[in-house]
């Protein structure tokens, strides 16, 4: 296992069905109830993700593991160990980014790993869908995104800004009198997160299924800083295929100045529901868990196969599910009993 969490200079290894409303992975139960010596990950899911980036042990999967194994169902915790055993983005919860950053990054030095975070505050967040929200002002969210920031400190980290921001922009979702501002908090929180020595930022650019032509998101990106981030990211809480976002995504490098990019695999290993992509988008049955997260791509403009969106958390109150970013652990069972055999 190489030390890819010293520099994430590995990451030179880290160096593509309808619309994704309703991204949310920010449930509550993130962080709240951990201290500094439970968030490093166990050392036997460590060994058997031989992953370069950090396990959660108090993650809504792991804990829903015990549970089971507590309650007798055996069968379902083992099929669920297939999500708790693997490294997940965490997605800070609420206006103080802070303790769940901390412990993320605190248990991920224990482990000698990445923790891998996403940003979701953006003003006028999902241009109010499933996942609306975000920060109340511009001016709070410039505060917001230095405390994100701060939190992370010296640790290496990899950082998904904001999901649908920009795609939300080029579809129109979001209003025209917002683009502008949204533009200079992008850029201004890629700037600040770049600070920190040893993070890597990825602005998030949608899925191949959204903005079906790459080209429209080349003047977006670059009017949002793309130039001084890492890369982009591509299909967070999405199910589009490992083939066609890697098509996408080499196309959208091409206009970017050859930008890399990461993309999320969490949910996509039946690929995405057939029919109507206004309906495919949102809890949509019979899908299973994608390729596991590795910095070991084989390809050299993807740097990282990552868990943006944490498997078995809602995308919506759509197909009997709870909230956006709650954990419905029945949806969550089904993925992993479907998982992408690898």
């Amino acid at each position: 296992m190489h030390r890819l969490v010293r520099t994430f200079t590995a990451l030179t290894a880290l160096t593509a069905l309808g619309l994704t409303a309703g991204c949310s992975s920010d449930s509550g139960s993130q962080g709240k109830e951990r201290t500094a010596s439970e968030a490093g990950p166990s050392t036997e899911a460590a060994k058997k993700t031989q992953s370069a980036f950090w396990v959660d042990p108090q993650s809504a999967a792991a804990r829903q593991v015990r549970q089971w194994e507590q309650e007798g169902r055996t069968q379902d915790a083992a099929a669920l160990k297939r999500i708790s055993e693997q490294p997940m983005a965490v997605w800070p919860a609420g206006d103080d980014p802070v303790p769940d950053i901390k412990a993320a990054v605190d248990g991920a030095a224990q482990a000698d790993r990445t923790a891998v975070l996403v940003a979701y505050n953006i003003p006028h967040r999902d241009c109010g869908q499933h996942s609306a929200g975000g920060a109340h002002s511009s001016d709070f969210y410039r505060q917001w995104i230095d405390k994100f920031a701060g939190a992370i400190g010296e640790s290496p980290a990899v950082v998904i800004l904001e999901p649908d921001a920009i795609p939300h922009i080029v579809d129109g979702c979001t209003p025209a009198e917002y683009h502008a501002d949204r533009y200079q908090l992008l850029s201004k929180g890629i700037q600040r997160l770049k600070e920190q020595p040893r993070t890597k930022v990825y602005l998030d650019a949608g899925n191949p299924s959204w903005i079906t032509e790459a080209g429209k998101l080349a003047q977006p990106l670059q009017q949002a800083g793309i130039a001084q981030a890492d890369g982009f990211s591509l299909n967070v809480s999405n199910f589009q295929s490992d083939e066609t976002i890697k098509a996408y995504g080499r196309s959208l490098s091409g206009i970017v100045d050859g930008k890399h990019f990461v993309m999320d695999t969490s949910r996509n290993g039946k690929g995405p529901l057939a029919g109507d992509r206004a309906d495919a988008w949102c809890n949509p049955p019979g899908r299973g868990l994608g390729t596991p997260p590795t910095d070991k791509t084989g390809d050299a403009l993807l740097d990282a196969v990552l868990w943006i969106k944490r498997p078995g958390d809602s995308d919506g109150p759509c197909r009997g599910g709870p909230a956006a970013g709650q954990w419905w652990p029945d949806y969550a069972l089904g993925l992993a009993r479907n998982a992408k055999a690898t």
